[in-house]
């Protein structure tokens, strides 16, 4: 569970499929987006996952495929999850770029923008038995979801 060190393809993939649609947001943002009222607390546990999360991912060669086992639907539930979440960026960028957008649920998860990233990451990290990506996925969840709950409520009000 502890993890064995060595570059991750895997990761690296992840990474990339996490980077370059938020890249290409930053330029897209929905209108009346507004990141200064974000929980100090909660922005907190988000940098720090993002950081623990994206080390973590790369340095452990436990994320890089394997022989098929049982182990392998975790693995290929979290692939499911990375490719929702292209397709949920797709989605919102060829919609108005609105902040019902930016929030909206995909195939039934709430939040999909927030919350399949971090089960993809989960998940991820369960096939490769890896504690580190886990907590570091924990920790990421409860500041990246956490803003996303926030704002969200405040779109409802």
């Amino acid at each position: 569970m502890i993890g064995n060190l060595g570059f991750s393809y895997i990761g690296f993939i992840y990474l990339l499929m996490l980077f370059i649609p938020n890249i290409i947001w930053s330029k897209n943002q929905p209108k009346g987006y507004e990141y200064k009222t974000e929980n100090k607390t909660l922005l907190l546990f988000e940098r720090i996952g993002q950081l623990l999360v994206s080390c973590t991912v790369l340095i452990f060669s436990d994320f890089n495929l394997h022989n098929w086992s049982v182990w392998s639907i975790w693995f290929i539930i979290s692939v499911i999850f990375m490719i929702m979440y292209e397709f949920w960026w797709i989605r919102y960028f060829k919609s108005n770029k609105e902040l019902k957008d930016f929030y909206s649920s995909f195939f039934g998860i709430p939040l999909a923008g927030a919350t399949l990233p971090v089960l993809g990451f989960l998940l991820l990290g369960i096939y490769g038995k890896v504690i580190w990506l886990i907590i570091s996925t924990i920790i990421l969840g409860i500041g990246h979801i956490g803003i996303h709950i926030h704002h969200f409520k405040k779109l409802k009000k």
